[in-house]
Order: C-alpha cells, then sequence, then structure tokens
C-alpha cells in the first residue's frame, strides 16, 4: 500500500509550476490595471501588474511615463512611482484630477481594473538610495507626497536604520493623501515622525494639528534638528521655492537638499518640437551653410540640415519624424534613440542611465549634434 504522504508530495510536486520571473529594466512594457483606489476625493491610485510576473526593481522616488491614446492621439505622461520597490511585483502610480487637465482627467474617468496600456521607465534621478542617509526630512506639498511616500514605504517595509521626519503640507484635511497609512507608521516605528500641516480648515471639519503654511517656526518645532537631515522635497513649485529659501536662510548645505524637479518646469519650455522647429527654421535663414549640421535618421533613409544648437529632436520634427516624449527636457527618457556615428552634447536631467549613455543612446530633447550624426530611427 502505498505512503499517503508520499502520494500527497508526488501530487504536489506535480502540479507545482515555477513561475519564471523577469527584472524590470528601464524600456518599454506592457502593463494591466488590476486595482484602482481613491485615495481623497480628486487623488486616485491606479496600481499595475505585468501579464508575465515581472519584479518592479526601482529607486524608490523614480517615475515612470504612461503611454496612452486619448481622443485618436498618442500621449505620453510621467508619473511618479508612489509604491515602494518592496512590494515586488506590482508599482502605483497616485494621481491628482486636475481642472482641464487632459491625462489626469482621463485616467479618473477611463483607467479601470483590466485596461491594459504600455509604461517606459523606471527614470529619475530623485530618490533616496543614491543619497544615503541615517537622517532624513521628507517635505512634500499636495500631492508632490508621491515620491517620498516610496522613499518612506521602503524604509518601512525594510526596517531600514533611518531615523525619518516627514512634514506634508496640504489645503484642507480631506485633502491628505495617505493620511491613514502614514499614521499607521507612525503608531508602528519610533523612528518615524509625522507632521501635518493643513491650510485652512473649512466648515464641519475636525482639524487639531498644524494651520497655515510651513515656515521657520513649525520647521523648528517638526524638525529642531533639521540642519542635520537629508532634506527631500516635493510639490508645486511655488512650495518648493519657498523650502529652499527657508533652508538657505538658515544657511543649509544645499547639496544636501533634493528636489524633484519633473512638473515644476515652465510651460512655455514644453513646446511642441513642431512649433520649436519652426522657430529654428527662421533663425536657421540666416545663417552661412558651412555651419550646419546633417542629422541621418537611418531607418527612415531621411536627412536635414540643423543649425548649430538645434535638438535631434527638432530635426526629426522637421521630417515630420514623430519621436515620441514627454517632459522635453530629459527627465522621462521617453525620447531615447541611439546614436550610430556622430556625437550629441546631451543635457538631461536623470531620463538616462550611464549604461545606456555608454551604448550610444541619448534622449533626442536635450540632445545637440557636434556635427553630423547618424541615429536610428
Amino acid at each position: 500500500m502505498a505512503n499517503p504522504a508520499a502520494v500527497a508530495v508526488a501530487a504536489n510536486t506535480d502540479s507545482f509550476i515555477p513561475v519564471n520571473t523577469q527584472t524590470w529594466v528601464n524600456g518599454r512594457h506592457n502593463v494591466r490595471c488590476v486595482k484602482v483606489i481613491d485615495e481623497t476625493w480628486d487623488v486616485k491610485t491606479f496600481c499595475f501588474m505585468a501579464e508575465q510576473p515581472v519584479m518592479f526593481f526601482f529607486k524608490p522616488g523614480q517615475f515612470v511615463t504612461l503611454e496612452l491614446e486619448i481622443d485618436g492621439q498618442q500621449v505620453m505622461r510621467s508619473y511618479t512611482i508612489s509604491s515602494a520597490p518592496s512590494v515586488p511585483y506590482s508599482f502605483s502610480i497616485s494621481v491628482k484630477r486636475s481642472p482641464g487637465g487632459q491625462v489626469s482627467n482621463w485616467l479618473h474617468d477611463n483607467l479601470e481594473e483590466g485596461l491594459e496600456l504600455a509604461v517606459h521607465g523606471p527614470v529619475g534621478l530623485f530618490n533616496c538610495i543614491d543619497f544615503p542617509a541615517n537622517k532624513v526630512l521628507f517635505l512634500s506639498g499636495g500631492v508632490g507626497i508621491t515620491p517620498v511616500m516610496s522613499m518612506t514605504r521602503w524604509y518601512f517595509d525594510t526596517n531600514a536604520d533611518v531615523d525619518m521626519v516627514f512634514v506634508h503640507s496640504a489645503r484642507t484635511a480631506k485633502d491628505i493623501v495617505f493620511q491613514r497609512e502614514l499614521e499607521h507608521m507612525s503608531s508602528r516605528i519610533l523612528n518615524f515622525t509625522l507632521h501635518i500641516i493643513c491650510e485652512r480648515v473649512e466648515r464641519g471639519q475636525a482639524w487639531s494639528g498644524y494651520r497655515g503654511y510651513l515656515d521657520q517656526s513649525k520647521l523648528a518645532m517638526m524638525a529642531p534638528d533639521f540642519m542635520e537631515r537629508e532634506v527631500f522635497c516635493c510639490g508645486p513649485t511655488p512650495y518648493m521655492k519657498a523650502v529652499k529659501t527657508l533652508l538657505e536662510s538658515n544657511g543649509f548645505d544645499m547639496s544636501r537638499y533634493h528636489e524633484e524637479s519633473f512638473g515644476a518646469t515652465p510651460v512655455d519650455i514644453k513646446e511642441d518640437a513642431i512649433e520649436q522647429a519652426e522657430i529654428a527654421q527662421e533663425e536657421t535663414d540666416a545663417l552661412v551653410q558651412a555651419d550646419m549640421v546633417r542629422v541621418e535618421f537611418a531607418n527612415t533613409g531621411k536627412s536635414i540640415q540643423i543649425a548649430p544648437g538645434e535638438t535631434v529632436h527638432a530635426a526629426a520634427a522637421k521630417l515630420d519624424l514623430h519621436i515620441p516624449k514627454a517632459c522635453g527636457m530629459g527627465i522621462c527618457g521617453t525620447c531615447k534613440v541611439l546614436v550610430t556615428a556622430g556625437e550629441v552634447t546631451m543635457e538631461h536631467n536623470g531620463g538616462i542611465t550611464d549604461d545606456d549613455v555608454a551604448a550610444g543612446y541619448i534622449l533626442s530633447c536635450c540632445s545637440v549634434p557636434k556635427g553630423d550624426v547618424v541615429v536610428n530611427f
């Protein structure tokens, strides 16, 4: 008679199918929305997974670029990852609905469980891995909480020996994103101190915490040793400007200050590449032909001469070649292309890795040819 335990083991062995897991690397990936969470009245978290298991490793604070089709047009938009890589088989973004915002409104109204889309990334210099510290100060305003929330979750999940002070500014009590989770972390570990500031309190709201804006006196009460901490800041442009001014006025070592610059760029430098090309063309007419450089796009066989200072992306636009881009300032990494001949000057903001640069890749939106170049596109 067969041993029942042995039969059970054999059955379990036969039914076990090993999971072939891939690791996330910077590039284009197809993912599926698996969960939508209402964080506040105007902020939703969208959770994604891959059809085949993928370990979504990234540096807490980095972001991805979504590739969407809205009203028949391809649209690219970058969002910080709000989850932590300590939950590796999925990642999340948290998006605030913006009045008149094309993409944020579309996501809130249309992105639901089961919908598939493509993402590019992860990329970004704003992260807590590249700037390790024993004591940190997280400063966030509004939905700018997402990257520092990713960092906090990472430290919390990994039991990191890091002394954290978390200061978040919201308009009202109903606008506090991740409030319950932040309070949970604060109640569980001694090395996490939470402070929330509400700009105002609306009728019917109960709020006994700080009111107004972050200033010298509040900062001194919340983090009296802020001069000794590594500071990570993200929020609206006026908020980050005020924080920088506050720290600088105290003689803070600004090499220890890090901010998420994505989304803080003035709109006027995010012009469409074709508009940039048209402006550049007017200037080109006055240049001597000898000063021009040739950009060849090998995959299409097209080439064009451009003026010194024009970008590879602008050259492509003149030829009606659409290199996808989202930020236009070397952050999102969407416009990455391979240069097979020639050299460029690239002034990026963290949207490309050193390995990609060594392999010959550039970000076309912020790369200016030094001479004739050949691009694989």
